[in-house]
């Protein structure tokens, strides 16, 4: 049951082809199990690496876009556009188990990518990487509109993504991941002009009201219940971790996930949805 998928996959500097590509491999080898987040990126290195302009940032991702689900629906593929060679009925080979292969929008910081999504009826991928989540409360409202405007399905997936790591207790969970979390945060922010993170910063991201879900098993619960409560979305997807830890360290927190955090969290959902 466990499903494979990228964090994001940036199609707007990405070629579409490739990415269908690959994920209709990976989901022939895994029995379908494979989906494809697509994004936009906050990052834009990979912008002018692979020859774009930055000042088509929005019409690559829409055009692309455009493009990843032509192919995703139709094994051969009519189609042209202004940032990519146009295809001329070619076919689009492997194809996937699935039909049509899960495509995701993940977003950030954009309102216009929750109501896009909303509006082409695929499911929303919310990344609370930084600041308060209740400021993204009002992704979900605008995704929901969308949904209901263009007809589809209010029960499509809506997904909150974030950074995370379970320990025993808060203490541990936070002392073994502010190392490694800090050492790739300082390293980003020196190429980019932000200060170094301080423990403080980290401890702060890890409240309830925080952007990370890092602690032990009954503070993980109570935070997916407190986001629960404002996005009433269906799915949580963690990231462990941020920077290299130890592999021990890792399955024990994805076991604690697994065992303890997802059976209180769900039954406890469960309780306030009746």
């Amino acid at each position: 049951r466990i499903r494979l998928s990228s964090a994001v996959s940036i199609i707007s500097s990405d070629d579409p082809v490739r990415v269908f590509q690959q994920f209709a491999t990976l989901d022939l080898i895994s029995g379908g199990r494979a989906e494809i987040m697509a994004g936009r990126g906050s990052f834009i290195e990979s912008f002018p690496l692979f020859g774009h302009d930055l000042n088509d940032y929005s019409d690559l991702f829409t055009e692309k876009l455009e493009l990843l689900l032509a192919i995703r629906d139709a094994e051969h593929v009519t189609w042209s556009g202004a940032h990519r060679a146009a295809l001329t009925g070619q076919g689009i080979y492997p194809r996937p188990v699935q039909d049509p292969l899960p495509v995701w929008i993940a977003v950030g910081g954009t309102p216009e990518s929750a109501a896009r999504a909303g509006l082409l009826g695929l499911p929303l991928a919310l990344a609370i990487i930084g600041g308060l989540p209740e400021r993204f409360a009002p992704f979900a409202d605008i995704y929901r509109r969308a949904l209901a405007h263009a007809g589809h399905d209010p029960a499509t997936p809506f997904s909150i993504n974030s950074h995370g790591f379970i320990a025993g207790d808060g203490q541990t969970a936070a002392d073994l991941s502010f190392p490694p979390f800090k050492l790739v945060m300082d390293k980003i922010g020196r190429e980019r002009g932000w200060p170094p993170m301080s423990r403080a910063q980290f401890d702060e991201s890890r409240t309830l009201r925080g952007a990370n879900f890092i602690g032990g098993p009954e503070e993980i619960v109570e935070k997916i219940l407190f986001q629960h409560d404002i996005f009433r979305h269906q799915r949580l997807m963690l990231q462990f971790s941020v920077g290299t830890m130890a592999h021990a360290d890792i399955m024990r927190s994805i076991e604690l996930y697994g065992t303890r955090v997802a059976p209180a969290a769900r039954e406890e959902i469960a309780r306030r949805m009746l």
